[in-house]
């Protein structure tokens, strides 16, 4: 099939990959639904278009690109998937639930209507980035595929640094600062952006023969918005002040908000 087909019935997928995500979240009560289903989602629909196009000319980036998004999909959509079986909301949307009101279902299924299109930008770069026409895998992919991998476990271990001290009974009501915690005061997103940028790097061409490899560039510049500006630190840090008040705002002075920065001291 060609690229535009195939990216229209990604889209069509994904909306409506997001459309049941609306309904298990509004069943449960959980809005950790959303972010299971649109890990897994993208992940699988992004593996499938590339699976089923006909632009992939090496076969060896298309299996790196394929095997890079399967890692990421699977590590955080586990991760998710496992908070949301335990029952913890996510407090992000359950701050945006209580904003919007009466109001809260409707919205709420145009904000994961969002996340689709955001979803279907993020599987355009990937495909973009396998469909590189060099044969041979070259320094730019490897490199790629190095920071992929630095992102997957910078996240993973930042994840399970705040689990460790979110289990320990003697911190309840205290800031997580330590580990990669110190050094940014949200280092899983940061590792999350990072990994979007390995996509950039398996696309560049800098013979400039496949100029569009550059469009690739979207995903992490998208992600950061998303993450710094948007949905992912701005409504998480109004929930720490409102939890932690005083506490979380001396981390807030020693500690940086998203890139990896030597603590204030």
């Amino acid at each position: 099939m060609t690229a535009l087909v195939i990216l229209i019935i990604a889209a069509v997928a994904l909306s409506g990959v997001m459309a049941c995500a609306f309904l298990v979240q509004r069943r449960t009560g959980n809005s950790g639904w959303a972010d299971a289903f649109w890990s897994f989602g993208v992940g699988a629909i992004g593996i499938l278009s590339i699976l089923f196009s006909s632009d992939m000319v090496s076969p060896a980036r298309k299996w790196l690109v394929i095997a890079l998004l399967a890692l990421w999909s699977l590590r955080l959509g586990g991760h998710i998937l496992l908070r949301t079986l335990n029952g913890e909301d996510d407090p992000r949307y359950a701050r945006l639930r209580r904003q919007w009101g009466a109001s809260a279902h409707s919205q709420m299924f145009f904000f994961l209507q969002t996340q689709a299109f955001a979803g279907i930008l993020l599987v355009i770069s990937v495909y973009i980035a396998a469909a590189r026409p060099d044969i041979e895998l070259e320094f730019p992919d490897y490199l790629g595929l190095t920071v992929m991998l630095v992102a997957l476990a910078g996240e993973a271990i930042a994840d399970w640094q705040l689990k460790r001290f979110s289990r320990n009974p003697a911190n309840r009501g205290k800031i997580c600062d330590t580990g990669f915690w110190r050094w940014s005061r949200h280092p899983n997103y940061f590792f999350e952006w990072l990994g979007w940028v390995s996509y950039v790097l398996i696309a560049a061409d800098f013979d400039g023969d496949y100029v569009h490899g550059w469009l690739t560039l979207a995903a992490p510049v998208l992600m950061y918005v998303l993450l710094r500006h948007v949905s992912g630190v701005p409504p998480l840090e109004e929930h720490m002040l409102a939890s932690r008040g005083q506490a979380f705002q001396d981390y807030q002075r020693r500690t940086s908000i998203f890139f990896p920065k030597p603590p204030k001291e």
